[in-house]
């Protein structure tokens, strides 16, 4: 039976199948992979939002950025936990209805540049259990979002990336946001930014699994995750979705007939149109892909990637990082503070993340 995609319909959006056309070139994943029609809506009026009118459904290439005919990836009953899909086989599942009603889009997102990072900020935004705020009757103000990374990088002109990232169940401590995986397709001077991965957010999600993301900013400037002008084309899958833990599974971005298209797993999810950037942004001039805390405290105790010290042969993977159009694969890897590491295995693939500082 088809799923609903009631979270989708409620941030305006329209879930339409067009049938594909054209070629792209790919380069497809080596021997470092982890084993293994109606029109869209239109955007959110926010400034900060897409574009202000709704574009043309457009169609994805043909194939997948790594090769292959698109087909519907496996989804189980809505409200499906990571663990369950996994026991079954399953790839992902739409939330149910208490968790997308607990939804905040707006939730943080940090964001690194070549040589620079997002540390901390300000949001107006609290996770479910809030850090203690001192002496009682103290005025509370803007809590205070730490960023950490664990992070490759490398300045590339492309038509987009992708990559194989390890999905899995980070324990989230209860004052802090957020600890995610992904890819960020960026303009050469860190402004323009596309981003997919999945993340364990209870203040996004509503519960201590993980859900595929999408994300994008513009001049600097961050939106919200997983609406604000994306425009749905799978019926299959969604921003939003519970994934199945403890897997690997191929993400990508790529631009191609007017837009930048994320395809997940074996299906194209949707496209940012690029109208949202005056389509000035049409290719790569640095593509990043990390894991990321986000934390109330520069020491959290929150895990990154599956908790696992980079050192460790069974810590999460970022693997087969590979580029369309682009230059021959050279990431630099580095971590943002003493909390979280990264391990090179490779020109194209390393292994990140920890337990925490606790």
């Amino acid at each position: 039976m088809l799923k609903s995609r009631r979270g989708l319909l409620a941030a305006g959006l329209t879930a339409a199948v067009i049938g594909t056309i054209g070629v792209v070139s790919t380069l497809n994943a080596g021997a470092e992979q982890i084993p293994a029609a109606p029109e869209p809506a239109a955007a959110p009026a926010d400034p900060a939002d897409a574009a202000s009118e709704a574009p043309p459904a457009l169609r994805p290439p043909a194939s997948l950025p790594w090769g292959g005919r698109p087909h519907s990836v496996r989804t189980g009953r809505d409200g499906a936990s990571s663990k369950s899909l996994k026991a079954a086989g399953l790839t992902a599942a739409a939330p149910d209805e208490v968790t997308e009603e607990r939804g905040e889009e707006h939730a943080p997102k940090g964001r690194t540049s070549r040589n620079t990072f997002l540390k901390s900020a300000k949001t107006d935004v609290v996770p479910p259990e809030p850090p203690p705020t001192g002496s009682p009757g103290a005025e509370v103000g803007k809590p205070t979002v730490n960023f950490l990374y664990s992070v490759g990088s490398q300045a590339a002109v492309s038509d987009g990336a992708y990559a194989n990232l390890t999905i899995s169940k980070p324990k989230l401590a209860k004052t802090d946001y957020h600890s995610l995986a992904e890819i960020a397709v960026q303009s050469a001077d860190g402004a323009q930014i596309v981003e997919v991965g999945w993340t364990v957010d209870r203040t996004v999600n509503g519960d201590d699994d993980p859900h595929l993301f999408v994300y994008h900013w513009v001049d600097r400037k961050p939106t919200c995750y997983n609406t604000c002008g994306f425009v749905q084309y799978s019926k299959n899958i969604a921003p939003g979705d519970v994934l199945a833990q403890d897997r690997a599974a191929r993400f990508g971005i790529q631009f191609f007939n007017g837009a930048w298209w994320v395809a997940f797993d074996s299906e194209w999810v949707g496209y940012f149109p690029g109208q949202i950037w005056d389509d000035t942004f049409t290719k790569s001039g640095l593509v990043q892909i990390f894991g990321e805390v986000a934390a109330a405290s520069p020491k959290p105790c929150t895990e990154m990637g599956n908790g696992r010290a980079a050192g460790d042969g069974g810590a999460a993977r970022i693997g087969s990082v590979s580029y369309l159009n682009g230059p021959a694969i050279e990431m630099n890897v580095r971590a943002t503070s003493d909390v979280y590491a990264v391990s090179k295995m490779s020109t194209r693939t390393f292994r990140y993340g920890g337990p925490g500082a606790c």
